[in-house]
Protein backbone atom coordinates (compact mmCIF):
# COMPACT_ATOMS: atom_id res chain seq x y z
CA UNK A 1 0.00 0.00 0.00
CA UNK A 2 1.40 3.45 -0.40
CA UNK A 3 2.68 5.56 2.12
CA UNK A 4 1.02 8.28 2.55
CA UNK A 5 2.05 11.50 5.20
CA UNK A 6 -0.94 12.34 7.29
CA UNK A 7 -1.20 15.30 9.74
CA UNK A 8 -3.92 14.48 12.44
CA UNK A 9 -5.37 18.23 13.28
CA UNK A 10 -6.25 19.07 16.92
CA UNK A 11 -9.61 17.26 17.68
CA UNK A 12 -10.59 19.57 19.91
CA UNK A 13 -10.30 22.80 18.19
CA UNK A 14 -13.74 23.45 17.38
CA UNK A 15 -15.88 26.64 18.23
CA UNK A 16 -18.88 26.16 20.42
CA UNK A 17 -21.55 24.81 18.72
CA UNK A 18 -24.17 27.46 17.57
CA UNK A 19 -27.51 27.19 19.36
CA UNK A 20 -29.28 29.87 17.72
CA UNK A 21 -30.22 29.88 13.65
CA UNK A 22 -27.60 30.68 11.35
CA UNK A 23 -27.83 34.15 9.86
CA UNK A 24 -24.43 35.30 7.83
CA UNK A 25 -23.55 38.52 7.44
CA UNK A 26 -22.73 38.08 3.44
CA UNK A 27 -25.52 36.45 2.08
CA UNK A 28 -25.95 36.73 -2.20
CA UNK A 29 -28.58 34.98 -4.54
CA UNK A 30 -27.82 35.52 -7.52
CA UNK A 31 -29.46 34.01 -10.54
CA UNK A 32 -27.28 34.91 -13.92
CA UNK A 33 -29.01 35.96 -17.09
CA UNK A 34 -31.81 37.20 -15.92
CA UNK A 35 -33.86 40.44 -16.00
CA UNK A 36 -36.53 39.09 -13.47
CA UNK A 37 -36.84 40.50 -9.95
CA UNK A 38 -36.48 37.20 -7.75
CA UNK A 39 -36.36 33.76 -8.85
CA UNK A 40 -37.13 31.19 -6.21
CA UNK A 41 -35.68 27.55 -6.32
CA UNK A 42 -36.92 24.28 -5.37
CA UNK A 43 -35.77 25.10 -1.72
CA UNK A 44 -37.57 28.12 -1.44
CA UNK A 45 -34.58 30.72 -1.65
CA UNK A 46 -34.92 33.73 -3.49
CA UNK A 47 -32.29 34.74 -6.02
CA UNK A 48 -32.26 38.10 -7.49
CA UNK A 49 -31.39 39.01 -10.87
CA UNK A 50 -27.74 39.96 -12.29
CA UNK A 51 -29.17 41.48 -15.53
CA UNK A 52 -29.25 45.28 -13.90
CA UNK A 53 -27.52 44.26 -10.63
CA UNK A 54 -24.11 46.13 -9.43
CA UNK A 55 -22.26 42.66 -9.08
CA UNK A 56 -21.86 42.40 -12.41
CA UNK A 57 -18.90 44.22 -14.34
CA UNK A 58 -19.14 42.79 -17.54
CA UNK A 59 -18.09 43.97 -21.00
CA UNK A 60 -19.08 41.66 -23.78
CA UNK A 61 -21.87 38.98 -22.40
CA UNK A 62 -25.57 38.74 -22.82
CA UNK A 63 -28.34 36.45 -21.29
CA UNK A 64 -29.57 32.99 -22.66
CA UNK A 65 -33.14 31.87 -21.46
CA UNK A 66 -34.26 28.02 -22.10
CA UNK A 67 -37.48 28.02 -24.31
CA UNK A 68 -37.81 24.13 -23.13
CA UNK A 69 -36.95 24.44 -20.06
CA UNK A 70 -37.00 21.02 -17.91
CA UNK A 71 -39.63 21.40 -14.91
CA UNK A 72 -38.26 19.35 -12.72
CA UNK A 73 -35.04 21.44 -12.20
CA UNK A 74 -34.76 24.73 -10.13
CA UNK A 75 -35.53 27.93 -11.96
CA UNK A 76 -31.94 29.03 -11.42
CA UNK A 77 -31.35 26.52 -14.65
CA UNK A 78 -33.76 28.10 -16.74
CA UNK A 79 -31.44 30.91 -17.43
CA UNK A 80 -27.81 31.60 -18.00
CA UNK A 81 -24.74 34.39 -18.55
CA UNK A 82 -22.97 33.86 -21.59
CA UNK A 83 -19.27 35.90 -21.46
CA UNK A 84 -17.34 36.36 -24.20
CA UNK A 85 -14.70 38.31 -22.59
CA UNK A 86 -13.19 38.19 -19.19
CA UNK A 87 -16.14 39.32 -16.72
CA UNK A 88 -16.37 39.35 -13.40
CA UNK A 89 -19.11 39.31 -10.33
CA UNK A 90 -18.30 41.62 -7.62
CA UNK A 91 -19.73 41.02 -4.08
CA UNK A 92 -19.15 43.53 -1.02
CA UNK A 93 -17.99 42.17 1.93
CA UNK A 94 -19.08 42.76 5.49
CA UNK A 95 -17.27 40.11 7.55
CA UNK A 96 -14.42 39.04 6.84
CA UNK A 97 -13.10 35.41 6.81
CA UNK A 98 -14.39 31.87 5.16
CA UNK A 99 -16.86 32.31 2.69
CA UNK A 100 -18.88 29.45 1.06
CA UNK A 101 -19.16 29.96 -3.28
CA UNK A 102 -21.49 27.90 -5.14
CA UNK A 103 -21.46 28.03 -8.68
CA UNK A 104 -24.20 26.40 -10.72
CA UNK A 105 -23.73 25.19 -14.26
CA UNK A 106 -26.60 24.00 -16.64
CA UNK A 107 -25.94 23.64 -20.56
CA UNK A 108 -28.87 23.49 -21.32
CA UNK A 109 -28.12 24.33 -25.58
CA UNK A 110 -26.72 27.66 -26.19
CA UNK A 111 -28.12 28.03 -29.99
CA UNK A 112 -27.28 31.83 -30.23
CA UNK A 113 -23.09 32.13 -29.66
CA UNK A 114 -22.17 30.43 -33.14
CA UNK A 115 -20.98 26.80 -34.32
CA UNK A 116 -17.10 27.16 -33.97
CA UNK A 117 -17.32 28.63 -30.47
CA UNK A 118 -17.35 25.85 -27.71
CA UNK A 119 -17.61 26.82 -23.23
CA UNK A 120 -14.12 26.22 -22.29
CA UNK A 121 -12.95 28.57 -19.73
CA UNK A 122 -11.30 29.51 -16.35
CA UNK A 123 -13.01 30.80 -13.10
CA UNK A 124 -10.96 32.56 -10.05
CA UNK A 125 -11.69 34.14 -7.18
CA UNK A 126 -9.18 36.66 -5.05
CA UNK A 127 -6.64 35.14 -6.10
CA UNK A 128 -7.18 31.68 -6.28
CA UNK A 129 -7.69 29.26 -9.68
CA UNK A 130 -11.33 27.73 -9.01
CA UNK A 131 -11.44 26.24 -12.09
CA UNK A 132 -8.96 25.81 -15.25
CA UNK A 133 -10.15 24.67 -19.09
CA UNK A 134 -13.55 23.78 -17.83
CA UNK A 135 -15.66 22.48 -20.23
CA UNK A 136 -19.56 21.60 -18.63
CA UNK A 137 -21.65 18.53 -20.29
CA UNK A 138 -24.89 18.65 -21.43
CA UNK A 139 -27.31 17.22 -18.99
CA UNK A 140 -27.56 17.39 -15.36
CA UNK A 141 -26.87 20.74 -13.52
CA UNK A 142 -22.91 20.67 -11.99
CA UNK A 143 -22.10 22.30 -9.16
CA UNK A 144 -18.91 23.29 -7.73
CA UNK A 145 -18.90 23.94 -4.24
CA UNK A 146 -15.77 25.92 -2.33
CA UNK A 147 -14.65 27.38 0.38
CA UNK A 148 -12.42 30.86 0.26
CA UNK A 149 -10.94 32.55 2.60
CA UNK A 150 -11.68 36.04 2.11
CA UNK A 151 -9.25 39.03 3.69
CA UNK A 152 -10.38 41.68 1.50
CA UNK A 153 -13.84 44.13 1.45
CA UNK A 154 -14.50 42.49 -1.77
CA UNK A 155 -14.91 38.76 -3.41
CA UNK A 156 -14.38 38.91 -7.12
CA UNK A 157 -15.48 35.80 -8.97
CA UNK A 158 -13.80 35.94 -12.49
CA UNK A 159 -15.05 33.65 -15.54
CA UNK A 160 -12.48 34.04 -18.64
CA UNK A 161 -12.76 32.33 -21.83
CA UNK A 162 -9.64 29.87 -22.64
CA UNK A 163 -9.26 30.94 -26.11
CA UNK A 164 -11.07 33.16 -28.72
CA UNK A 165 -13.01 30.94 -30.02
CA UNK A 166 -14.73 29.95 -26.30
CA UNK A 167 -17.20 31.33 -24.24
CA UNK A 168 -17.38 31.39 -20.55
CA UNK A 169 -21.33 30.80 -18.87
CA UNK A 170 -22.69 30.75 -15.22
CA UNK A 171 -26.26 29.95 -14.17
CA UNK A 172 -26.38 30.73 -10.50
CA UNK A 173 -24.24 32.15 -7.85
CA UNK A 174 -24.10 31.92 -4.22
CA UNK A 175 -21.74 33.65 -1.61
CA UNK A 176 -22.21 33.10 1.77
CA UNK A 177 -20.19 33.71 5.15
CA UNK A 178 -19.45 30.67 6.35
CA UNK A 179 -19.93 29.83 9.91
CA UNK A 180 -16.84 30.29 12.35
CA UNK A 181 -17.27 26.57 13.29
CA UNK A 182 -17.07 25.56 9.61
CA UNK A 183 -13.38 25.85 9.38
CA UNK A 184 -11.46 27.09 12.19
CA UNK A 185 -8.58 29.65 11.40
CA UNK A 186 -6.03 27.25 12.43
CA UNK A 187 -5.38 23.49 13.80
CA UNK A 188 -2.71 22.30 16.12
CA UNK A 189 -1.36 18.92 15.38
CA UNK A 190 -1.62 16.66 17.85
CA UNK A 191 1.28 14.38 17.08
CA UNK A 192 3.84 17.51 16.05
CA UNK A 193 2.68 20.41 18.29
CA UNK A 194 2.73 22.87 15.69
CA UNK A 195 0.31 25.07 13.97
CA UNK A 196 -1.33 24.10 10.33
CA UNK A 197 -2.45 27.06 8.57
CA UNK A 198 -5.93 26.61 7.48
CA UNK A 199 -6.40 29.88 5.67
CA UNK A 200 -6.96 27.93 1.81
CA UNK A 201 -9.33 27.54 -0.81
CA UNK A 202 -10.90 24.24 -0.98
CA UNK A 203 -13.28 22.48 -3.09
CA UNK A 204 -15.52 19.72 -2.25
CA UNK A 205 -14.98 16.48 -3.67
CA UNK A 206 -17.03 14.24 -1.38
CA UNK A 207 -19.90 15.07 0.22
CA UNK A 208 -21.35 11.33 1.92
CA UNK A 209 -24.02 10.53 4.27
CA UNK A 210 -22.71 6.90 5.66
CA UNK A 211 -25.63 4.66 5.90
CA UNK A 212 -28.42 6.82 4.85
CA UNK A 213 -30.39 8.59 1.82
CA UNK A 214 -29.61 11.44 0.16
CA UNK A 215 -29.58 14.73 2.11
CA UNK A 216 -30.97 17.55 -0.13
CA UNK A 217 -30.37 21.80 0.59
CA UNK A 218 -33.79 21.33 1.83
CA UNK A 219 -32.83 20.05 4.89
CA UNK A 220 -29.69 21.26 5.47
CA UNK A 221 -28.81 24.68 7.08
CA UNK A 222 -25.73 25.25 4.50
CA UNK A 223 -28.10 24.11 1.32
CA UNK A 224 -25.90 20.90 0.76
CA UNK A 225 -26.27 18.12 -0.93
CA UNK A 226 -24.80 14.82 1.28
CA UNK A 227 -24.71 11.48 -1.46
CA UNK A 228 -25.49 8.12 0.10
CA UNK A 229 -21.67 6.25 0.84
CA UNK A 230 -22.80 3.10 -1.08
CA UNK A 231 -20.91 3.58 -4.54
CA UNK A 232 -17.42 3.92 -2.26
CA UNK A 233 -18.05 1.13 0.15
CA UNK A 234 -16.24 -1.55 0.04
CA UNK A 235 -17.28 -4.83 2.01
CA UNK A 236 -16.15 -8.69 1.63
CA UNK A 237 -18.48 -11.43 2.11
CA UNK A 238 -16.39 -12.63 5.20
CA UNK A 239 -17.21 -9.07 6.67
CA UNK A 240 -20.89 -8.75 6.19
CA UNK A 241 -22.25 -10.20 8.98
CA UNK A 242 -20.22 -7.84 10.92
CA UNK A 243 -21.36 -4.83 9.27
CA UNK A 244 -24.68 -3.11 9.72
CA UNK A 245 -26.67 -0.26 8.87
CA UNK A 246 -28.69 1.98 11.75
CA UNK A 247 -30.83 5.00 11.61
CA UNK A 248 -32.13 6.95 14.67
CA UNK A 249 -35.29 8.55 14.90
CA UNK A 250 -34.43 9.92 18.47
CA UNK A 251 -33.23 13.70 18.87
CA UNK A 252 -29.64 14.66 18.33
CA UNK A 253 -28.38 16.11 20.92
CA UNK A 254 -26.25 19.11 19.82
CA UNK A 255 -24.10 20.62 22.38
CA UNK A 256 -21.06 23.63 23.14
CA UNK A 257 -17.85 22.31 22.52
CA UNK A 258 -18.98 19.43 19.24
CA UNK A 259 -20.16 20.44 15.92
CA UNK A 260 -23.22 22.58 15.28
CA UNK A 261 -25.94 21.94 12.68
CA UNK A 262 -23.87 23.66 10.18
CA UNK A 263 -21.32 21.34 10.71
CA UNK A 264 -23.58 18.93 9.97
CA UNK A 265 -27.37 18.26 9.75
CA UNK A 266 -29.57 15.75 11.61
CA UNK A 267 -30.28 13.89 8.95
CA UNK A 268 -26.87 12.98 8.45
CA UNK A 269 -25.73 12.40 11.84
CA UNK A 270 -29.27 10.27 12.40
CA UNK A 271 -27.75 7.28 10.32
CA UNK A 272 -24.89 5.26 10.29
CA UNK A 273 -22.62 2.12 9.42
CA UNK A 274 -21.33 0.26 12.28
CA UNK A 275 -18.50 -2.54 13.02
CA UNK A 276 -20.14 -4.71 15.99
CA UNK A 277 -18.97 -8.00 17.73
CA UNK A 278 -20.71 -11.70 17.06
CA UNK A 279 -21.43 -13.26 19.98
CA UNK A 280 -18.29 -13.10 22.06
CA UNK A 281 -16.26 -12.29 18.97
CA UNK A 282 -14.48 -9.03 18.29
CA UNK A 283 -14.32 -8.95 14.33
CA UNK A 284 -11.14 -8.73 12.81
CA UNK A 285 -11.86 -6.73 9.94
CA UNK A 286 -12.35 -3.28 8.73
CA UNK A 287 -15.09 -1.05 7.17
CA UNK A 288 -13.72 0.71 4.23
CA UNK A 289 -13.96 3.22 1.57
CA UNK A 290 -12.27 4.60 -0.99
CA UNK A 291 -12.49 7.36 -2.89
CA UNK A 292 -10.97 8.61 -6.20
CA UNK A 293 -8.78 12.07 -5.97
CA UNK A 294 -6.24 13.92 -7.88
CA UNK A 295 -2.56 13.97 -7.65
CA UNK A 296 -0.11 16.64 -6.65
CA UNK A 297 -2.69 17.84 -4.13
CA UNK A 298 -3.44 18.02 -0.60
CA UNK A 299 -7.45 16.90 1.39
CA UNK A 300 -8.73 17.89 4.30
CA UNK A 301 -10.44 14.69 5.36
CA UNK A 302 -13.58 15.36 7.77
CA UNK A 303 -15.36 12.77 9.79
CA UNK A 304 -18.57 12.84 11.59
CA UNK A 305 -19.70 10.06 14.58
CA UNK A 306 -22.60 9.92 16.58
CA UNK A 307 -22.92 7.41 19.21
CA UNK A 308 -26.56 6.57 17.69
CA UNK A 309 -26.23 2.91 18.46
CA UNK A 310 -24.86 2.31 21.92
CA UNK A 311 -27.36 1.57 24.65
CA UNK A 312 -24.86 3.10 27.32
CA UNK A 313 -22.16 5.58 27.63
CA UNK A 314 -17.96 3.82 27.70
CA UNK A 315 -19.04 0.88 25.44
CA UNK A 316 -17.31 1.77 22.36
CA UNK A 317 -13.85 1.89 21.02
CA UNK A 318 -12.40 1.97 17.55
CA UNK A 319 -9.70 2.57 15.43
CA UNK A 320 -9.87 5.05 12.00
CA UNK A 321 -7.39 4.39 9.28
CA UNK A 322 -6.26 6.86 6.55
CA UNK A 323 -4.46 5.07 3.37
CA UNK A 324 -3.38 2.15 5.93
CA UNK A 325 -2.02 4.13 8.27
CA UNK A 326 -3.21 4.52 12.04
CA UNK A 327 -4.85 7.62 11.76
CA UNK A 328 -6.86 7.89 15.33
CA UNK A 329 -6.28 5.34 18.08
CA UNK A 330 -9.03 4.28 20.37
CA UNK A 331 -11.44 6.60 19.92
CA UNK A 332 -13.70 6.78 22.66
CA UNK A 333 -17.01 9.09 21.75
CA UNK A 334 -18.21 9.15 25.50
CA UNK A 335 -15.26 11.41 26.00
CA UNK A 336 -15.49 13.37 23.53
CA UNK A 337 -18.99 14.28 23.47
CA UNK A 338 -18.84 14.83 27.50
CA UNK A 339 -20.91 11.60 27.97
CA UNK A 340 -24.08 12.09 26.20
CA UNK A 341 -25.34 9.82 23.77
CA UNK A 342 -26.17 10.57 20.09
CA UNK A 343 -23.96 13.56 20.66
CA UNK A 344 -22.36 14.76 17.31
CA UNK A 345 -18.49 15.33 17.26
CA UNK A 346 -15.95 15.40 14.07
CA UNK A 347 -12.36 14.92 13.11
CA UNK A 348 -10.49 16.44 10.95
CA UNK A 349 -7.31 15.35 9.07
CA UNK A 350 -4.98 17.15 6.35
CA UNK A 351 -3.47 14.39 3.74
CA UNK A 352 -0.95 14.34 1.95
CA UNK A 353 -0.84 11.39 -0.86
CA UNK A 354 2.46 10.97 -1.99
CA UNK A 355 3.24 11.26 -5.83
CA UNK A 356 1.22 7.93 -7.10
CA UNK A 357 -1.37 7.78 -5.09
CA UNK A 358 -4.79 8.34 -6.48
CA UNK A 359 -7.01 7.43 -3.64
CA UNK A 360 -8.01 8.11 -0.32
CA UNK A 361 -8.88 4.96 1.67
CA UNK A 362 -10.76 5.14 5.03
CA UNK A 363 -11.20 2.58 7.43
CA UNK A 364 -12.78 2.30 10.83
CA UNK A 365 -12.41 -1.18 12.76
CA UNK A 366 -12.33 -2.90 16.20
CA UNK A 367 -9.26 -1.64 18.53
CA UNK A 368 -7.26 -3.13 21.46
CA UNK A 369 -10.23 -1.67 23.67
CA UNK A 370 -12.99 -2.83 21.92
CA UNK A 371 -15.55 -5.05 23.94
CA UNK A 372 -17.77 -8.20 22.95
CA UNK A 373 -21.32 -7.56 22.52
CA UNK A 374 -20.80 -3.76 21.78
CA UNK A 375 -20.35 -1.49 19.04
CA UNK A 376 -16.75 -1.44 17.52
CA UNK A 377 -16.85 1.33 14.98
CA UNK A 378 -19.31 3.57 13.67
CA UNK A 379 -19.45 6.68 10.96
CA UNK A 380 -22.06 8.29 10.01
CA UNK A 381 -20.33 11.01 7.75
CA UNK A 382 -17.28 11.81 5.66
CA UNK A 383 -16.54 14.79 3.45
CA UNK A 384 -13.37 15.63 1.41
CA UNK A 385 -11.94 18.95 0.79
CA UNK A 386 -9.23 19.33 -1.94
CA UNK A 387 -6.85 22.13 -0.95
CA UNK A 388 -5.03 25.19 -3.31
CA UNK A 389 -1.49 23.84 -4.04
CA UNK A 390 1.72 26.08 -4.08
CA UNK A 391 0.07 27.66 -7.51
CA UNK A 392 -3.20 29.19 -5.23
CA UNK A 393 -4.83 26.84 -7.64
CA UNK A 394 -7.37 24.01 -7.08
CA UNK A 395 -7.56 23.04 -11.16
CA UNK A 396 -3.92 22.60 -11.94
CA UNK A 397 -0.42 24.00 -11.81
CA UNK A 398 -1.47 27.01 -13.07
CA UNK A 399 -1.81 30.33 -11.34
CA UNK A 400 -3.98 33.46 -11.78
CA UNK A 401 -1.57 35.73 -13.31
CA UNK A 402 -0.88 33.18 -16.39
CA UNK A 403 -4.39 33.11 -17.20
CA UNK A 404 -4.69 36.74 -17.11
CA UNK A 405 -1.37 37.20 -19.54
CA UNK A 406 -2.71 34.18 -21.70
CA UNK A 407 -6.25 36.52 -22.01
CA UNK A 408 -4.15 39.47 -23.00
CA UNK A 409 -2.38 38.04 -25.24
CA UNK A 410 -5.08 36.75 -26.97
CA UNK A 411 -6.58 40.40 -26.90
CA UNK A 412 -3.46 41.82 -27.96
CA UNK A 413 -3.18 39.12 -31.12
CA UNK A 414 -7.16 39.63 -31.93
CA UNK A 415 -6.18 43.45 -32.19
CA UNK A 416 -2.89 42.38 -34.13
CA UNK A 417 -5.00 40.20 -36.82
CA UNK A 418 -7.53 42.70 -36.98
CA UNK A 419 -5.09 45.42 -37.78
CA UNK A 420 -3.43 43.32 -40.27
CA UNK A 421 -6.60 42.28 -41.95
CA UNK A 422 -7.49 46.27 -42.88
CA UNK A 423 -3.93 46.75 -44.18
CA UNK A 424 -4.55 43.69 -46.57
CA UNK A 425 -7.93 44.95 -47.67
CA UNK A 426 -6.34 48.02 -48.46
CA UNK A 427 -3.10 46.65 -49.96
CA UNK A 428 -6.07 44.71 -52.45
CA UNK A 429 -7.89 48.03 -53.10
CA UNK A 430 -5.00 49.65 -54.15
CA UNK A 431 -3.99 47.26 -56.63
CA UNK A 432 -7.39 47.06 -57.74
CA UNK A 433 -7.72 50.42 -58.59
CA UNK A 434 -4.15 50.48 -59.94
CA UNK A 435 -4.70 47.54 -62.67
CA UNK A 436 -8.19 49.41 -63.81
CA UNK A 437 -6.25 52.80 -64.53
CA UNK A 438 -3.67 50.18 -66.44
CA UNK A 439 -5.73 48.10 -68.27
CA UNK A 440 -7.96 49.61 -70.92
CA UNK A 441 -9.56 45.96 -72.04
CA UNK A 442 -12.34 44.46 -69.79
CA UNK A 443 -12.32 41.45 -68.64
CA UNK A 444 -13.78 38.84 -65.63
CA UNK A 445 -12.52 39.35 -62.35
CA UNK A 446 -13.38 38.00 -58.90
CA UNK A 447 -11.38 39.29 -55.74
CA UNK A 448 -9.24 36.64 -53.93
CA UNK A 449 -11.37 36.69 -50.17
CA UNK A 450 -8.91 38.07 -47.19
CA UNK A 451 -8.91 35.22 -45.01
CA UNK A 452 -8.63 37.10 -41.70
CA UNK A 453 -8.85 34.33 -38.65
CA UNK A 454 -10.11 36.54 -36.39
CA UNK A 455 -14.10 35.41 -35.19
CA UNK A 456 -16.28 37.98 -35.11
CA UNK A 457 -18.52 36.84 -32.72
CA UNK A 458 -20.47 40.05 -32.56
CA UNK A 459 -22.52 39.51 -35.49
CA UNK A 460 -24.13 36.18 -33.87
CA UNK A 461 -25.22 37.80 -30.28
CA UNK A 462 -28.55 39.52 -29.55
CA UNK A 463 -28.87 42.92 -28.78
CA UNK A 464 -31.37 42.19 -25.90
CA UNK A 465 -30.74 40.60 -22.16
CA UNK A 466 -33.08 37.68 -22.97
CA UNK A 467 -32.76 35.36 -25.58
CA UNK A 468 -35.02 32.63 -26.52
CA UNK A 469 -33.10 29.38 -27.79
Amino acid sequence: MLAMSIRITSLLLISLAVVSAFSPADHYLIDCGTTEPTVVDLDHRTFTQDGSSAVLSATKSFGLKNSNPDPSLSPIYHTARVFTKPSDYKFKIKEKGMHLVRIHFHRFGFKNIGGTCHAQFHVSANGYVLLHNFAAPKGNPIIKDFLIWVDDDELVVRFMPADRSSFAFVNAIEVISAPKDLIPDEYVSSDQNDRINIRHAYETMYRINVGGVKVTPFNDSLWRNWIPDDKFLKLSDASLKSYSKIHFDGRIQYHLGGASREVGPDNMYNSARMVSSLNDSIPKLNLTWVFPVEKRFSYLVRLHFCDIASISLGMIYFNVYLNGNLAYQNVDLSTLTDYVLASPFYADFVVDPEKFSDAIRVEIGPSNLSRSHAVDGILNGLEIFKMDNSWRSLNGEVCVDQLESKNRSNGQMSRLLSLTGAVCLLAVAFLVMRRKTEVKDSFGWSRVPVDVSEIDLKSSFPKSNGVEV
